[in-house]
């Protein structure tokens, strides 16, 4: 049985743009057989998508110490829609912070709690000036949660 990973991730910039091709990039490892990984925008995803998926991989830059414009229009418009029939929803999240990422983290966080999803691992936090090394941090996080739920095991 085919399962379905969401990556939904705001990427404003080219090495945010490199975070999500990273993450696509371990989402799509060949080992992994039965997976269909979808990719968007959070301006261009939906209610739809989240019902449609089998977990969800979540992606942001840190803005003033929040979360994306587009990632909390993503949620604004997906909360109520989802909140009763996506319970237990397997996710996993990616800042992208020039700071700490502590205010976005604990935002996203906070909106996780309220739909009843569950963390599959710890946020990610990337802060600080950019390295290279960000990349392979979030292509193992798309790995590990595709795997996951190809394991059966999410």
């Amino acid at each position: 049985m085919t399962r379905r990973l969401l990556i939904v991730a705001h990427a404003p910039s080219p090495n945010t743009q490199r975070l999500r091709e990273a993450a696509t990039r371990g989402a799509r490892h060949p080992d992994l057989e039965d997976i269909e990984v979808v990719v968007k925008a959070p301006l261009d995803a939906g209610p739809d998508d989240i019902r449609a998926c089998d977990a969800i991989l979540l992606g942001t830059t840190e803005n003033l110490g929040y979360m994306s414009g587009a990632l909390k229009d993503f949620f604004d418009r997906s909360y109520y829609a989802v909140l009763e029939e996506k319970q237990g929803l397997p996710c996993a999240l990616y800042v992208r912070a020039g700071h700490d990422g502590t205010g976005t983290r604990r935002a996203v966080e906070s909106i996780v709690t309220g739909l009843r999803w569950r963390w599959a691992q710890s946020p990610l936090v990337l802060c600080g000036d950019w390295r290279e090394g960000f990349t392979d941090q979030v292509e193992e996080l798309g790995l590990y949660l595709a795997a996951g739920l190809d394991a059966g095991i999410l």
